[in-house]
This record gives structure tokens, C-alpha cells and sequence, in this order.
């Protein structure tokens, strides 16, 4: 009998490649966006995981407009929190797995260094508040969720979606043959969907639960990476490097935010490669539809 998965978010840049991975990995995949199935409604959940009966459940959905979540920070709650209660809730009852997806954001950036699962969160806005609500909503409920925290998330499924990805904006702004402005002052670790999708469904067939970090593998700041990206797409536009204090945002953001792979690392799977063989993979898949 196959595995069966259920996958919340599927037409977002992580859920894509999360149908993808299990569908090749043999398990028979269910997924739904939230125009389909709204996580938000709990007995609506229940009654799809009942029906189910998955195995393992992903949650991809994420309200991750950062800055609006400031303006509207109960609508963040609801869906980053309040809505993983109901998963949460959903997958005890029918005795499945939660893997759910948390953010750098937790933390507030003042390490200097990237960050491991040992560090204490300390989120600095509404959008971080509800992400590690979420992240508790899921070890309250549940007794071995498998949580794992992300960084500057991009896939190719950021092509065709609206709000796209960092990748795709500095593409959009190079065709507009103005100066663009990039911080270098915040640092990240960026992550290929395509692999963070690879590495959930490892650590679930590993058999593991708690905390992971998977980040791109190295910190870069966004002016490093956008200056990368023409590199690699072959443009020269002219890129200026700004800063917090020059380039206010409605919310704040940690400026050192990357993520430490070590303890993903320490169990043998493949690491994340340098985020240049992740951007050029982006652009021979971007190229190739």
C-alpha cells in the first residue's frame, strides 16, 4: 500500500517541490492551496485528514508579507499560528506525522553568527510573533512534530506565483533600467526549494522530530546575493548598496538571520550546496520552460 501524504500549500514555492519529491519518492500525494481546503477552518481540516489518513502531513501555508503583517497582525496570527493549531489538532486525532514550516525570523539578529536550534528566539515584529506561535501551537498539541526553520526561501514555483521571490523581483527591476537599491547590512542564508523539499522528506524518513535549520548553507547579505544573481543571469544593471537606516520598512527585521545546518548535517544526508549551484539550477530550470 503506498505511503500516503497530505501537503498544505501546494501550489506555493516549497509546496510544489514538495509534491514533486514525494510523488517520486512513491508516496501517493494529496495536496490542496487554500482556495481548496483553508487550514484556518479547523473542522474543515479535521474532516479532510479523517477522510485521508495520511501518513505524514506538510503544512506550506504561510501569511509571510512581513511588512503587512504589521498593519494586519491578527490575519498573520490566524493563518502562521492559530491555523497550525488546527493541523496540529487534525494529525493527533488521526495519529500522523506534522511537519511544519517556521522561519530565521524568530530570532532577532544580533548573534553575529549563524544561528542553531539551541538559540533562544527572540522575534522582532508580528510576522515573526505568529511564526513562533505556530512553532509552539505544534509541540503543544503534538508529542514529536518535526519543525523546520528556513531562510530567504526561492524555487522555480516563484516564476508563475504573484508575489514571486527574491530572484525574480531583481529581474523585474532590471528590466526597468533604473538604479536599484539592495541592503548590505542584513545577512541571510537563502534556500533552494527544490533541496529544502529533498531534506524534509529525508529527516521524516529518518525518522526525525523537534527542531531542524535548513538554510542555504552559508550567510550572504541581500546585496551580495543580488549582485550574484546578475552574474549569473549575465546582467549589469546598476546595483547601489543601502542600509537599514537609509531604507526604512514598516517592520523590523534581524539583520543577521542565517541559519546554521550542523545538527541537519550531522546526520549524514547531503548538505546544501553553495547558493551559486543553487541560483545557476534555478536559471537552467527557469530557462528550460
Amino acid at each position: 500500500m503506498a505511503k500516503r501524504a497530505v501537503v498544505f500549500g501546494n501550489l506555493g514555492q516549497l509546496g510544489v517541490e514538495l509534491e514533486r519529491e514525494l510523488g517520486e519518492r512513491g508516496y501517493e500525494v494529496m495536496g490542496s492551496d487554500r482556495a481548496q481546503l483553508d487550514i484556518t477552518d479547523g473542522e474543515l481540516v479535521e474532516r479532510h485528514l479523517a477522510q485521508v489518513d495520511p501518513q505524514v502531513v506538510f503544512n506550506a501555508v504561510a501569511h509571510n508579507q512581513v511588512d503587512v503583517a504589521e498593519q494586519e497582525p491578527q490575519a498573520a496570527f490566524l493563518v502562521n499560528a492559530l491555523a497550525v493549531r488546527n493541523v496540529a489538532i487534525a494529525c493527533r486525532q488521526v495519529n500522523a506525522r506534522l511537519v511544519h514550516y517556521s522561519t530565521d525570523y524568530v530570532f532577532d539578529g544580533t548573534a553575529g553568527r549563524p544561528y542553531t536550534e539551541q538559540d533562544a528566539p527572540h522575534p522582532l515584529g508580528a510576522y515573526a510573533v505568529s511564526k513562533l506561535a505556530g512553532e509552539l501551537y505544534a509541540q503543544a498539541y503534538l508529542e514529536s512534530p518535526l519543525i523546520i526553520r528556513t531562510s530567504g526561501l526561492f524555487g522555480p514555483g516563484g516564476i508563475r506565483t504573484a508575489r514571486g521571490n527574491f530572484i525574480e523581483l531583481m529581474l523585474r527591476l532590471a528590466g526597468q533600467g533604473k538604479p536599484i537599491r539592495v541592503l548590505e547590512d542584513h545577512v541571510a542564508s537563502p534556500a533552494y526549494a527544490p533541496l529544502l523539499a529533498a531534506r524534509s522528506v529525508d529527516l521524516v524518513e529518518h525518522g526525525q522530530h523537534g527542531v531542524f535549520h535548513v538554510g542555504g548553507g552559508e550567510p550572504i547579505s541581500w546585496f551580495d546575493y543580488a549582485r550574484l544573481i546578475f552574474e549569473v543571469a549575465g546582467l549589469s544593471p546598476e546595483l547601489r548598496p543601502t542600509n537599514e537606516r537609509e531604507y526604512r520598512m514598516a517592520a523590523r527585521r534581524p539583520k543577521f538571520s542565517a541559519l546554521s545546518n550542523a545538527k541537519l548535517n550531522s546526520l549524514g544526508l547531503p548538505h546544501m550546496p553553495p547558493l551559486e549551484t543553487a541560483v545557476r539550477d534555478y536559471f537552467a530550470r527557469r530557462d528550460s520552460r
